[in-house]
């Protein structure tokens, strides 16, 4: 896990390396004060010699000013490290996210993904931070004050071999107990970013139901679980300042009590003493600045394996990088093709399809929900791989190509309209961000999206988060025409046009078959009317593929075609 996560440092490996050489010259600056403070009060103090305290004074300051030093450039090193390493990481995560396919998303929740590269990256960030400062500072001041407790206190240093084994017992049941709450707690915030992410991306929906108390209920639930389980570490967190700090006293006792002897008998001096006593400040300080090392480390463990799952996580999807770069036309094939969503094991979404589409053919796809339409053509644009048979695209198995060469090839406007705050050319120059803006007229003309030009600002109108001041009808129109900017081989609509009306369906269809030529165009549809002029029509029904002809010859031979011209247009054959 550390091999893993240390790669994201890179260009901040160096500062991140003298981090630690810092503090152990602010610790090293900081343990020589007290031995010099000792050597003041027993040789210059006691034998009255003015030059010798002016001296060791000097040495005082000297040392005082230089541990500052080592102490701010630790601190600026150390947050320059730690930021670039969470940066770096963010990067990363976000990076391989975006080579993920479907099948990978749907693995992990939106809300997991948004937690991991936010609230489990700054955990990761703290622990590193302390791991590059306190984690090197903490020790060493613990092995140079215990150096210097026998170099000035001698046997003193016994009392600290029954109080240090006392501490490392209690860390060690601490973390065994603290750690559990802290997985717990992280999985309690996926929940509560998907609470709040579902409400905020479906907040009309919300309204339009008045379901508002409910979506505060399962807020309040969420927040609650975190809050709950925060109070039980806490309690236990509360534990550790008693414990050191009772250790730390009875530890104070025995010195004084021993060092005293010491003193009676001639053994140590005055100032040994207080220097001692210093130097357990140092040393119990330096323990629990450990212990809360150990606390963060405990935490941000449960967030470091989090952040791992996901690099970790191999894309489902091979892509060839040396594939074919380019689509040669439109025609599609599939060939005894079966897809799961979830793999070989798991029941079948499509069911041996075997179906050829010519280049140039518009060819309509209906069915029931649930039938498998939206999978079907998720495969064409290789959106997810087949399960096992092949589908071609220009010739070649979609998986010869570069994914890029192919998805440039093959434009999808899926279900969801997806647009993003910008502008509409902005949105539009998705499709190809070298397109003119005579083309982007040319498209916005073909998907009938004559609403833009109407605008005072026309393709400079303000597109806001997620397109919601366009209406559904707009933004499938607007979502097309980015589709048609990229001049693609094939062009697949999933069911995009069902928030519009049938005269501007019909105007869409018309303005594709004449200004978007040879161009294979597959329209998943819930209407007859939107498909029926179709050079074929493809009916699925439970994954496979029930029929395949015109409209004609489905109308004279299919009841489950019959049936819908029945319930949609009268029982008439044509519109």
């Amino acid at each position: 896990m550390i091999k893993k996560l240390s790669k994201s440092i890179r260009e901040y490996k160096t500062t991140a390396l003298l981090t630690p050489l810092y503090m152990i010259g602010e610790v090293a600056m900081e343990v020589l004060i007290p031995t010099l403070m000792a050597l003041i009060i027993d040789n210059g103090v006691y034998n009255s010699d003015i030059s010798y305290i002016v001296k060791l004074s000097i040495l005082i300051v000297v040392a005082a000013i230089l541990s500052m030093a080592f102490g701010i450039m630790g601190a600026k090193s150390g947050s320059k490290a730690s930021c670039g390493f969470a940066k770096n990481l963010r990067h990363d995560l976000f990076h391989h996210i975006q080579d993920f396919s479907f099948k990978n998303i749907d693995s992990f929740s939106t809300s997991s993904l948004i937690t991991r590269l936010t609230t489990d990256v700054q955990n990761v960030q703290q622990a590193f931070q302390m791991i590059i400062r306190i984690c090197f500072r903490a020790p060493i001041m613990f092995i140079f004050a215990i150096i210097m407790v026998v170099h000035n206190g001698g046997t003193l240093v016994a009392v600290f071999a029954v109080a240090i084994p006392v501490l490392i017992i209690f860390c060690a049941l601490f973390i065994k107990k603290v750690f559990p709450i802290f997985n717990r707690i992280f999985k309690h915030y996926d929940k509560l970013n998907r609470v709040v992410e579902e409400n905020l991306t479906g907040i009309r929906t919300v309204k339009a139901y008045v379901r508002e108390e409910l979506e505060k209920e399962k807020f309040d639930a969420s927040s609650s679980a975190i809050h709950d389980d925060f109070v039980k570490a806490q309690k236990m967190l509360v534990l550790i300042n008693p414990v050191v700090q009772s250790v730390s006293y009875a530890c104070i006792l025995a010195i004084c009590y021993l060092g005293a002897r010491l003193i009676s008998v001639g053994d140590m001096g005055t100032g040994e003493l207080m220097s001692v006593f210093t130097y357990t400040m140092q040393i119990l300080s330096s323990l629990i600045m450990i212990a809360m090392i150990l606390v963060q480390l405990s935490m941000s463990k449960a967030s470091a394996e989090r952040i791992i799952e996901v690099l970790e996580a191999k894309p489902e999807m091979e892509l060839n990088e040396n594939g074919l770069k380019s689509v040669e036309d439109g025609s599609v094939v599939f060939e005894h093709t079966n897809f799961s969503y979830s793999g070989k094991d798991t029941p079948l979404v499509l069911h041996d399809i075997n179906l050829e589409i010519k280049s140039g053919e518009m060819v309509g796809i209906l069915g029931s929900t649930g039938s498998g339409k939206s999978s079907l053509i998720s495969l064409i644009a290789r959106l997810y791989d087949v399960t096992s048979g092949s589908v071609k695209v220009g010739g070649h198995d979609v998986r010869d190509y570069d994914i890029k060469a192919l998805r440039d090839g093959v434009s999808v406007v899926l279900q969801k309209n997806t647009l993003f705050s910008g502008t509409v050319r902005s949105n539009l120059l998705w499709g190809n961000e070298s397109a003119s803006d005579e083309e982007l007229t040319w498209a916005l003309k073909s998907a009938n999206a004559d609403f833009v030009f109407t605008s005072k600002d026309g393709l400079d109108t303000v597109v806001e988060q997620g397109g919601n001041n366009f209406s559904g009808g707009q933004k499938q129109r607007l979502c097309i025409a980015r589709a048609l900017v990229k001049k693609p081989k094939v062009l697949i609509f999933d069911d995009s046009t069902s928030a519009v009306d049938t005269a501007t369906d019909f105007a869409i269809r018309s303005a594709l078959r004449r200004d978007v030529k040879n161009c294979t165009k597959i329209i998943i549809a819930q209407r007859v009317n939107s498909v029926m002029d179709a050079d074929k029509i493809v009916i699925l029904e439970n994954g496979y593929i029930d029929d395949v002809g015109t409209h004609d010859e489905l109308l004279s031979r299919n009841k489950t075609y019959q049936d819908l011209v029945k319930v949609q247009l009268g029982g008439k054959d044509n519109g």
